[in-house]
């Protein structure tokens, strides 16, 4: 069976045959929890040398076969995106700012030397996806489909080079709250290891960014802490970013400060789609960089009244604790504030089509 045509290219769909009942289905998206559960389906399309982009299929969800050789496996050239789809108030379903996940996935192909995907192919993959799984989104207040979109280096070689063959999937996964604490707000504890320095792999989103974040973040998990939080690499002074999210800074007179996009940050889509928000509401935001000795003594006296992280699996989560080796403070009352609330209810409601959409960013899936 053949479907949509994107760039040349038709997807073929491949026969389903185990697919989940009903009566287990409907017991994941009662208590889906984050990235645990996955959806019958997924999306596979190989790009060659030579060949370009080529066998677009949507499919059984099942493993891949990899040659032990695989480059993947051996000097990482991997990248991937996260994006949701949503059940509008209408009944519909929706992405969000597809096109921006679409752009950000191809940035960090050519940062690590993988072929670009065109943004048509992009999303028609997603959109594929969504709708061969669509029973699959949960229908509980915050909950959604996560979309993840991957590509790995498939030739089988040794030998320090870009790879000549790759695979480009996706995935899905009903999804509920990403933090497990359900706290209003949580605890950051300030890491002595180093994210990303400048000339490196900081703006892409690629495995091995991640890979490194997880000692730094099992010690914070250790410490009864949700997050970590990143410094520079040069000066180790200057708030980078969470584990997987971009922080904000909200100040007594009602203005915003979020770590500029230098290189070695990731450039977030919900922290532009706030950007974009906050300024609708008439607030001064900038982009400059804030120090942990600021942040701190922002905090202590009072100037700083709250500060809230930000990304697609968590949306937005108040900070209220930080804690690091020369001491700890609290921001605000230590739990959600106004504006951050506000910023969080409007950019929600706009994903979920209850509100208007001025910038364009909802994309509705017939």
């Amino acid at each position: 069976m053949a479907t949509l045509a994107a760039e040349g290219l038709t997807f073929t769909a491949l026969p389903l045959a185990s697919p989940t009942s009903d009566e287990a289905r409907a017991a994941v998206l009662a208590n889906p929890g984050f990235g645990t559960h996955f959806t019958d389906h997924m999306v596979v399309i190989e790009w060659s040398e030579g060949e370009g982009w080529h066998d677009a299929v949507i499919g059984p969800r099942q493993p891949i076969a990899l040659d032990p050789a695989a480059a993947v496996l051996h000097y990482a050239q991997e990248i991937f995106e996260g994006l949701k789809a949503y059940k509008q108030a209408d009944g519909t379903i929706s992405l969000f700012r597809p096109e921006a996940n679409a752009a950000r996935f191809n940035a960090s192909a050519r940062r690590l030397a993988m072929p670009e995907l065109p943004e048509s192919l992009f999303i028609a993959a997603i959109e594929e996806l969504v709708k061969a799984d669509a029973g699959w989104i949960p229908s509980a207040e915050g909950a959604s489909l996560y979309l993840r979109p991957f590509m790995i280096a498939t030739e089988a070689f040794l030998g320090v080079r870009p790879a000549k063959q790759y695979k480009f999937i996706v995935i899905a996964s009903p999804a509920g709250n990403y933090f497990k604490s359900g706290a209003p707000a949580v605890s950051i504890w300030v890491s002595d290891y180093t994210r990303a320095a400048p000339g490196g792999t900081g703006a892409a989103k690629c495995g091995g960014n991640y890979a490194a974040s997880l000692v730094p973040q099992a010690e914070a998990l250790a410490r009864g802490h949700d997050q970590v939080v990143f410094l520079d690499a040069a000066e180790h002074k200057w708030i980078e970013e969470l584990g997987g999210m971009n922080l904000y800074f909200v100040f007594d007179d009602g203005t915003l400060v979020t770590p500029p996009l230098s290189g070695t940050i990731l450039p977030g889509i919900t922290r532009d789609s706030l950007l974009a928000l906050a300024r609708d509401e008439g607030l001064t935001v900038r982009e400059e960089r804030y120090s942990l000795d600021q942040w701190r003594d922002d905090a202590t006296s009072g100037k700083l009244i709250e500060t809230f992280a930000c990304g697609t699996a968590a949306v937005v989560t108040a900070v209220g604790r930080v804690v690091g080796r020369d001491g700890e403070f609290t921001v605000g009352s230590g739990g959600p504030g106004q504006l951050t609330g506000k910023l969080k209810a409007r950019l929600v409601a706009i994903q979920r089509g209850e509100a208007p959409d001025p910038h364009g960013w909802v994309r509705k899936i017939a």
